[in-house]
């Protein structure tokens, strides 16, 4: 039998049985419903807080090599990410100097310059202005005057970050405690194959607010149910970022015990039996099951000779640390979900008005160390041609009725539950950037004050 050999913090700390709404407020946090719909406020958005905060824009293998670029956009903005001749990473406003027209559209590799399309300025990957077609006529331009507009960039586990604001706080500190918190993880070791842009008919809240809550899983995702529990899913608030932490492999204990371990088997190979390579319909592995072996345990075993089988070994990670699903959110649009062997990354961003967005998905694999790179696949499809596994194909369908709802007339606010406070915080942000008089702040709740 071989031995496991455990290097230190491998195993889960020992966790409280925590449930997922810690203590209660006073009475619920009511939102004004049109923050979701506003033009007005989408346009406060747009000036005072796009432009402010860390966004991950790509994956570091878009940009690993010399002449590699990448064009980030988010509602009116848009920011050009190029790995320049020496290797640095570099963004800048992707803006010509002259008019205005966008240098780069999409993302490539090979570029030896960044030329104008519309009337040939040139700028070198370090943004040096270096040539201007009929310069006499501009009199004295002194091409020093003129470098494409930095922005700030940097990297976060193979995550391409970048804010418009180059007197923002580091990226570090923005994080808050994720990256201590989630050290053990070893995140680098994933490598992004695809990403899947999806355009859906609802505003990047709205999106954004489906990942930052497991209120919904009771009613929106049954079949997922059956294997996740929901309730005794601890949760932290910093400042920027929060997070969840959900185990798997167990039945709710709103079930009260009531599945056999070949029921929560079954629903955790239909939800997500990809994770661990089994197809739908593996049957439960009982001539397999050693004495005092739970579910998640064979769910963990599972995983682990998964992952061998493509090159990577997972013995230093116990079950819990294979099952638990740790589930972050950073302000404003980011939420990244991670365990020893799953890593899955979604953003959404403002679409062309404040009814429609965009949900973006990066696909991730753990690789052996040393592992090569490659450029992700990068898919745009519309929301009725989405398909991206059960549950999440579920997030995504009731997306436009959610946005409708909105609207109505006798729909004024949001009414929050403690549970729902990673939603609660993102909206705390919200105003603190948006500077929002008190009578448009949130009411109820704990008052806004910081956890």
């Amino acid at each position: 039998m071989k031995t496991r050999l455990v290097h230190a913090g491998a195993k889960a700390p020992a966790r409280a049985e925590e449930d997922a709404i810690g203590t209660p407020p006073p009475s619920p946090t009511r939102v004004p419903a049109e923050r979701y719909y506003s033009p007005a406020f989408a346009a406060l958005e747009a000036e005072r807080m796009w432009p402010k905060v860390w966004q991950v824009a790509c994956m570091l293998d878009h940009v690993a090599e010399p002449g590699d670029y990448f064009e980030y956009r988010c509602g009116p903005y848009g920011v050009l990410i190029v790995r320049d001749d020496g290797g640095t990473l570099r963004a800048f406003q992707n803006a010509c100097r002259h008019r205005g027209n966008s240098l780069c559209v999409g993302s490539g590799s090979g570029l030896r310059e960044l030329k104008c399309g519309y009337h040939g300025w040139t700028w070198d990957l370090a943004g040096t202005l270096k040539r201007v077609p009929g310069r006499k006529g501009f009199g004295a331009l002194r091409m020093s005057d003129f470098p494409l507009v930095p922005a700030r960039v940097d990297v976060f586990g193979g995550m391409v970050f970048v804010n418009l604001d180059l007197d923002a706080m580091p990226l570090a500190e923005y994080l808050d405690e994720i990256p201590t918190d989630i050290a053990w993880c070893r995140i680098d070791d994933f490598r992004c194959y695809a990403t899947l842009t999806v355009e859906v008919e609802a505003n990047w809240k709205t999106i954004a607010d489906g990942y930052s809550e497991t209120y919904h899983i009771q009613t929106l995702h049954p079949e997922l149910l059956r294997c996740v529990d929901d309730i005794h899913a601890p949760q932290q608030i910093w400042r920027h970022a929060g997070k969840s932490d959900q185990p798997y492999g167990v039945q709710s204990p709103r079930f009260d015990g009531a599945l056999s371990d070949e029921e929560v088997w079954d629903a955790y190979v239909y939800t997500q039996g990809a994770l661990m390579g089994a197809a739908e319909g593996t049957p439960f592995p009982a001539a397999e099951r050693e004495p005092g072996q739970t579910v998640a345990d064979l769910i963990a075993a599972r995983t682990r000779s998964f992952a061998a089988g493509r090159g990577v070994d997972l013995d230093w990670a116990d079950t819990d640390r294979v099952t638990r699903l740790h589930q972050y959110n950073v302000f404003p649009n980011m939420t990244f979900l991670v365990n020893a062997d799953h890593l899955t990354i979604m953003t959404s961003r403002p679409g062309a008005d404040p009814d429609h967005g965009e949900l973006t998905m990066f696909l991730m694999t753990r690789m052996a160390p040393g592992a090569g790179r490659n450029k992700p696949t990068d898919v745009r499809i519309s929301a009725a041609d989405a398909e991206p596994g059960i549950v999440l194909t579920q997030d995504i369908r009731v997306l436009p009725g959610l946005q409708r709802g909105l609207h109505q007339p006798g729909f004024t606010h949001l009414v929050l539950s403690n549970e729902e406070r990673r939603v609660i915080n993102m909206h705390r942000n919200l105003e603190r950037y948006l500077d929002l008089p008190q009578s448009e702040r949130m009411t109820g709740g704990d008052n806004g004050s910081q956890r």
